[in-house]
């Protein structure tokens, strides 16, 4: 039947991609051979980058930041508390996926022009940190990075000025570095989040009235939101049909591909635009009309918008899998 579709005209192969798109799957049980647009390996050095550069290069001054620390200082970091940063003010990160038992870093290539790892040599540290939790680890490339209670220790790209702190939280991997080597804040994150859990009676699909739900912006339209209430895009380098994923390895410590759904728990949405694709690495992704749809680690609070024409490529998707319109 397929075959004698595709023998057709144009027309026929667009009414086959509708049915496909419609299919409670997206691949009717098949999955499509979903690849990377472009060199996968390239990906994460240009729209997939966590800093959104675009470039495929770190932001101007990057290169600087994988210098010695200095001498290391607690330092009052807005909303989290006591905070690590360098001799001269700049915040200090550890990643969640590294390894401190014993010390690893598994932040390389492209994640390593987004956080520079800092060097070993010349650290000290000043009161409020203890002296023995100092040390180092050797990377792959052979340069030694300092190292606090076994955490291998970053600068962020992005962070320009002393006091800056715009990595924390990035991908739900990278943390302001504690003094004591965990993240700072952890134990005010913690009693929040409990003080949190114990005020929501309902779970969040519960008081939304399902997984995905679409929602009046006042200025965007009518866009779809997950049970959380985190705003879904979509992005111009995938490929609704046939599928293609345009945003894979660094790319998606930003942009985190949404889980599909039960398409009989969404509210305001044509369940048959609701469907799923496999990914390059073998996990589902969620899909209106055809399209991947990703939140994005930028929005903070339910409702933002705040990854809406991102360099152009990201959008806010719609109930009917488009894009929102851009305003302004």
């Amino acid at each position: 039947m397929r075959r004698e579709i595709f023998a057709g005209s144009a027309v026929a192969v667009l009414m086959l991609t509708t049915a496909a798109c419609g299919s409670s799957d997206n691949y009717g049980g098949k999955a499509p051979a979903v690849q990377p647009v472009g060199d996968s390996k390239q990906v994460g050095s240009g729209y997939g980058d966590p800093y959104g550069s675009g470039s495929g290069a770190a932001p101007a001054g990057a290169a600087d930041k994988s210098g010695p620390a200095g001498e290391l200082k607690v330092s009052e970091i807005q909303g989290l508390g006591s905070g690590v940063t360098d001799s001269a003010g700049i915040t200090l990160y550890r990643f969640d996926k590294d390894t401190p038992k014993p010390p690893k870093s598994n932040c390389e290539g492209d994640c390593a022009a987004a956080w520079p790892a800092v060097a070993a040599n010349d650290a000290s540290v000043s009161a409020g940190i203890d002296a023995a939790l100092l040390g180092s680890v050797e990377r792959s490339d052979g340069t030694k990075q300092l190292t606090l209670a076994g955490w291998p220790v970053y600068r962020y790209a992005k962070d320009v000025k002393a006091g800056d702190a715009l990595g924390e939280g990035v991908g739900g991997t990278w943390h302001v570095l504690g003094p004591g080597g965990k993240p700072a804040g952890a134990g005010k994150g913690a009693a929040a989040g409990a003080e949190k859990e114990e005020k929501e009676k309902k779970p969040a699909a519960e008081a939304k009235g399902g997984e995905l739900t679409a929602v009046q912006n006042p200025e965007l339209g009518t866009l779809v939101e997950d049970a959380e209430g985190k705003t879904l895009y979509r992005f111009d380098k995938d490929s609704a049909w046939p599928m293609k994923i345009g945003c894979v390895g660094a790319c998606t410590d930003t942009w985190k591909p949404a889980l599909p759904v039960d398409k009989n728990k969404v509210s305001g949405i044509a369940p048959e635009l609701i469907g799923k694709v496999k990914r390059p690495d073998g996990t589902e992704q969620l899909t209106i009309d055809c399209w991947p749809v990703y939140s994005f680690t930028g929005d903070k609070e339910p409702g933002d918008t705040t990854g809406h024409n991102n360099k152009g490529l990201w959008f806010a998707i719609t109930d009917k899998g488009k894009k929102a319109k851009v305003v302004g």
